[in-house]
């Protein structure tokens, strides 16, 4: 069986959120499955340097006119949040551990209701209670998931996934492994789409 795609993201990234809706058809259409992995940018760019883009100049207010573009091209649903960007650990680490604890068939389905509630509805979900519509979604508590979240083994755990992430060379979100190619950003997709179609572009 070929090897799943490794889908790396922050929750407080529009092409994160981008990626994340059109990510599982792309892999099923050339018979692959997807390991979603949500990570930490505010942590990463301690390794490499980087910074949000709307605190870059020039840069951060092209990236306001692209999100809205990118979602219009793409049909996908998207309103910019009040508060933009977000620190991220709270959905991650509830994330971590419903998929520790229920696996991917509730964590996947967590996440997108998670970038949903952020990117659609303006909730913000690095507070306790803006993750509790996603986990009333999968049908899980939210006082359950919040105690596993802010458990210290979910914290190490987390922890250790973006370590590992940095150690394979993901430096931002989206960023796609397959089968050992790197590929950084929504707009990569079709390249993506020409490599699992053909094993190399």
């Amino acid at each position: 069986m070929a090897t799943p795609l490794d889908f790396y993201f922050d929750f407080s990234s529009p092409y994160g959120y981008f990626a994340a809706s059109r990510i599982e058809a792309l892999a099923a259409k050339h018979g692959r499955r997807v390991a979603w992995h949500p990570v930490l940018l505010g942590a990463i760019f301690k390794t490499t340097g980087g910074m949000p883009l709307p605190t870059v100049p020039l840069k951060g207010e092209y990236s306001y006119r692209d999100f809205e573009r990118s979602a219009r091209f793409h049909e996908i649903p998207y309103k910019r949040p009040a508060g933009f960007p977000i620190a991220t650990q709270l959905p991650a680490r509830a994330m971590t551990w419903i998929a520790r604890d229920f696996g991917a068939y509730k964590a996947v389905p967590f996440a997108k209701a998670a970038y949903a509630s952020y990117f659609v509805d303006g909730i913000d979900i690095s507070r306790p209670e803006g993750i509790a519509p996603a986990c009333a979604k999968i049908g899980i508590r939210h006082d359950a998931v919040l105690e596993g979240a802010n458990s210290q083994e979910i914290k190490d755990m987390l922890k250790a996934e973006v370590e590992a992430a940095v150690e394979r060379g993901v430096f931002g979100s989206p960023f796609v492994i397959a089968d050992g190619e790197p590929f950084w950003g929504f707009d990569r997709f079709d390249q993506l789409e020409a490599f699992l179609k053909n094993g190399n572009i």
